[in-house]
């Protein structure tokens, strides 16, 4: 799409809806604090992709004032926005998982999807040996950005800490199938080395892939309770 071609306006404008695909639903006082663009330049550049369809506007009242004051205006990433990012191997990826299912099996299918994380664990596993155990949630969004995942990490409410993946490559073919989503949860828990919750995915329509990831301290409980158990 036009809004994401390199190059003068539109590298200026890639950049625009890179920041919402991975920040938003974001203001434009945002995006123009961030991107060093005057109100102008940053509204030329949204009025655009506005009417690309790659971007569209939500209002969202402030919190604590129930009905009061004017709702902010905020963008949000399409679904044709989202796609204008998607690589093309995703068609590709769909048709060979559809041809394994078909003449292999389920059990091929989720046998495949393993396979498919088993390089980023290679990678990882020896430098999360040596990260300490509340930095490794961010060395894996780090590498998982540096694949295509636009991917950051924050501490969670609840207690922990919080994976988000705000781009999928392989959106379309998670949706049919769900086990590239499980083997890719299966890793991080084994890569963090504590147990995770995917909460929710692209794949399922939701705008942002979360995962939870929970405090270090079950996963070195878990690990103590499996010692004892396969010690006996």
């Amino acid at each position: 799409m036009q809004g994401i071609e390199p190059g003068g306006e539109h590298s200026t404008r890639a950049r625009v809806a890179r920041l919402i695909l991975e920040h938003g639903p974001v203001a434009a006082a945002a995006l123009g604090e961030r991107l060093g663009l005057t109100p102008a330049a940053v509204r030329r550049h949204l009025d655009a992709l506005l009417a690309d369809g790659m971007i569209e506007p939500r209002m969202v009242r402030p919190r604590g004032q129930r009905g009061r004051g004017r709702p902010a205006k905020l963008f949000a990433i399409t679904d044709a926005g989202r796609s204008a990012f998607v690589h093309a191997y995703d068609d590709l990826a769909e048709s060979a998982l559809r041809y394994i299912g078909e003449h292999m099996g389920e059990q091929a299918v989720a046998d495949f999807a393993r396979s498919q994380v088993s390089g980023l664990l290679r990678r990882l596993e020896p430098v999360m040996r040596t990260v300490p155990a509340d930095q490794r949630v961010q060395v894996l969004a780090q590498a998982l950005s540096a694949e295509g995942y636009a991917a950051s990490a924050s501490k969670a409410k609840s207690g922990g800490d919080q994976l988000c993946q705000h781009h999928c490559p392989v959106a379309h073919a998670a949706a049919e199938f769900p086990q590239l989503c499980e083997a890719e949860t299966e890793a991080f828990a084994q890569l963090l080395g504590t147990p995770v919750q995917r909460l929710a995915t692209i794949a399922h329509g939701d705008g942002v892939c979360t995962t939870h990831v929970s405090p270090q301290s079950l996963g070195e409980s878990a690990h103590r309770d499996k010692i004892k158990e396969t010690g006996r």
